[in-house]
């Protein structure tokens, strides 16, 4: 483990992070975390603790954190419908090699549905795509 600690701790939220300013240069030589700022990733509002100013320095590296996470979720996102893809083709497999009659009773509907709905917003984006071209 490294001994040198950041300058920043971001605690993850569903919307965006708690920010922290991490302190040791105290008397008993403790981690101190000063909440500094509350951020919304996804309208870019970042809002300081209390009466806290942001320093040029906090918002530049708050700039960054969010620049980072929003990289890092549009990665996962694109990461899981590579996945949702394998488990469609998984599912197939087992429609076709392991399920019981009871068992495709209990999905077929709502397996249906859920490919309908996907195919038709797939069948509308790609046309939008081929129009503009």
């Amino acid at each position: 483990m490294s001994t040198q600690l950041p300058e920043y701790y971001f605690r993850v939220r569903e919307n965006g992070a708690v920010v922290f300013k991490i302190d040791t240069e105290n008397r008993q030589r403790r981690i101190e975390m000063d909440q500094i700022a509350v951020i919304n990733i996804r309208n870019g509002e970042v809002k300081p603790h209390g009466q806290r100013t942001l320093s040029d320095a906090d918002k530049v590296e708050i700039a960054r954190w969010m620049e980072d996470r929003k990289t890092l979720l549009a990665q996962r996102d694109i990461d899981d419908i590579h996945r949702a893809v394998d488990y469609l083709n998984l599912t197939t497999q087992w429609a076709q090699s392991k399920a019981s009659d009871h068992q495709l009773e209990d999905v077929t509907d709502r397996l249906l549905m859920a490919m309908h709905d996907l195919r038709s917003v797939l069948v509308r984006k790609k046309a939008d795509r081929l129009s503009k071209e």
